[in-house]
């Protein structure tokens, strides 16, 4: 399996799903860095959730096929990526400090 082009650089990311006016880390991640499935070959993006949810709260980590990670959603007539690489700093510091 050829490597892929682009994958994402650990840090914090949010799902498009993410609501500004809501709590700081609702929808947010950290990404751990990308693993390779041993039997399929398919590339993973292995991340953490930085907020509680009783679907997560069973495991500590969740993975999801890089190709997904890395695709555009479009929603309303409007498409952006599915994640977006967090970059402020005032943010990245109050999702460190959780």
């Amino acid at each position: 399996m050829k490597i892929p082009e682009q994958m994402p650089e650990k840090g914090l990311y949010y799902h498009f799903k993410h609501d500004p006016n809501g709590p700081v880390q609702n929808y947010a991640y950290e990404v751990l860095g990308v693993a390779r499935h041993s039997e399929s070959g398919e590339y993973l993006v292995v991340y953490r959730p930085l907020y509680k949810n009783t679907y997560l709260d069973a495991v500590d980590y969740s993975a999801r096929p890089l190709a997904m990670f890395m695709e555009e959603v479009t929603r309303d007539g409007t498409t952006f990526p599915r994640f977006k690489r967090i970059t402020d700093p005032a943010i990245i510091a109050k999702l460190q400090g959780l």
